[in-house]
């Protein structure tokens, strides 16, 4: 068995260009661990139809592949314009309307009804992430007039932001509750709230889940002020962190995006859940070969931090090279990932553990992958073997970023698909009712190739008394 060539996971959108089998197939063998299907874009049977080539393909390549549902959210969109694209010049004036069909074919329809309500004289409009903006002259019952200051073009469904604008609404709609339904119904249970703000609207999603007999895993998208200023009630009740720098830098002064990217990756790795650095990490290889220098800096820089995973939106979604995207995308985590240990700030987080030892918040967890990761420094094992049923485990090793694979082997497959997030963690699924499977997992390894007689090997295990899924020790093995 190969194990793949770097520890950083990459999240790919699937769309348009990356929906036929020999896209999604590259992709996979050039590092795609979670495939993303944006549920803003697209209908649900194109969606279908990719998950299910997902899954095939990623069974016959022996590779474990993780969905991610990326619910919609109250995002305000353009509507369908009656020709596009359309440019807007500087200081033209312009009428944003809600009437989906407006008779005036210059008026730009917008899918929000509320939308003159969140503005006044003076308010700010973005399109695009900001690329193209508007200042508020005028707002009626169901129209905006508005001049333009920043100049560009448009086309239908793209976002629309009202800057420091809070949304009357819940993150977490009546669309979205939907479509978390029919994820399920088709054995998705990882999904991503847009536009969250406050932990509550997490719950909202879990207990409709729940109410259909499931538990789901859900990643908050930051990408709001709101959740800026919430973060730490967010962590404590998400699954995983997605930090969507595109809406985060219209929201919030863009000058503050870095040092907000460096703080939530910090706290993710504290709390031990994986966080995804998302938005424009290759954009211009939607339509060239090579990325820029600054997008391999920020790549790199993401990883140094110690994201769990990067990921590519339009690159592979709607780019001229999404296969090649990812391949880059793979080649920039492995070159930075062997000078971890020099350029890294994973030291600074072992500092911070260490120092909250005897503190009531510090869980056995945190001890023990402390200590394994003294002993790969001081051993160098082959592996860290980490036997799981709730993937805590591997993913509060994972967080120091080990020089060595933490392999997890787990009995639901929940569990195995979701640590498809986490840094380094390279999941497998033991098939077994005994409580007592350590035998089963050094078999495993020894029959896929994986370690040889003599090779040393870290396990972290539970010894009783304790309940059920605690690990409270390590051992280390050499492999018969």
């Amino acid at each position: 068995m190969l194990l793949p060539e770097q520890k950083t996971k990459i999240v790919c959108t699937l769309g348009p260009a990356s929906s036929d089998e020999t896209t999604i197939r590259g992709m996979i063998r050039a590092g795609m661990s979670v495939a993303r299907l944006n549920f803003s874009h697209g209908t649900l049977d194109e969606h279908i139809e990719r998950i299910e080539r997902v899954r095939e393909i990623a069974v016959a390549e022996g590779r474990v592949v993780a969905l991610l549902i990326d619910l919609p959210g109250p995002k305000i969109r353009l509507g369908q314009l009656r020709s596009e694209p359309v440019e807007l010049e500087r200081g033209a004036e312009v009428v944003l309307t809600t009437d989906p069909e407006p008779t005036d074919p210059t008026k730009i329809p917008v899918e929000y009804e509320l939308l003159p309500s969140l503005v006044g004289p003076g308010s700010t409009i973005h399109i695009n992430d900001g690329l193209v903006r508007l200042r508020v002259i005028e707002a009626t019952l169901n129209e905006v007039r508005a001049e333009v200051i920043v100049g560009g073009v448009i086309v239908s469904r793209k976002g629309l932001n009202v800057v420091d604008g809070v949304l009357p609404v819940d993150a977490v709609t009546v669309r979205d509750l939907a479509f978390i339904e029919a994820g399920l119904s088709i054995g998705i249970n990882t999904f991503t709230i847009s536009f969250i703000q406050r932990a509550e609207e997490i719950r909202k999603a879990r207990k409709h889940a729940a109410s259909l007999g499931h538990r789901i895993n859900v990643i908050a998208k930051i990408e709001r002020k709101a959740a800026v200023e919430h973060i730490d009630e967010l962590m404590a009740e998400a699954d995983g962190i997605m930090i969507a720098r595109g809406d985060l830098g219209v929201e919030m002064p863009i000058e503050q995006v870095p040092v907000i990217q460096k703080r939530i990756i910090r706290r993710a790795n504290e709390v031990g859940i994986p966080v995804i650095t998302a938005t424009q990490m290759l954009e211009s290889m939607t339509e060239s070969l090579l990325p820029t220098r600054a997008e391999v800096t920020d790549v790199a820089n993401a990883i140094l931090d110690g994201t769990d995973a990067v990921m590519l939106s339009a690159e592979t979604a709607s780019g001229a090279y999404p296969v090649e995207s990812v391949a880059m995308m793979a080649k920039i985590a492995r070159a930075t990932e062997a000078e971890r240990g020099s350029l890294g700030s994973t030291h600074l987080l072992e500092a911070h553990i260490r120092a909250g030892y005897g503190r009531q918040e510090v869980a056995v967890e945190d001890v023990v992958s402390l200590n394994v990761i003294d002993a790969v420094r001081a051993l160098q094992p082959r592996f860290i073997l980490t036997p799981t049923h709730t993937g805590r485990t591997p993913r509060r090793i994972a967080r120091f970023k080990p020089e060595r694979w933490v392999l997890a082997f787990c009995r639901d497959p929940a569990v195995e698909r979701y640590l498809a997030f986490s840094y380094g963690c390279l999941p497998f699924l033991v098939e077994t009712e005994q409580e007592e499977w350590h035998d089963l997992i050094f078999e495993g390894v020894r029959e896929k190739g994986l370690v040889a007689p003599g090779d040393l090997v870290i396990l972290t295990e539970g010894i009783a008394p304790g309940p059920v899924g605690t690990t409270n020790s390590l051992r280390i093995v050499t492999i018969e």
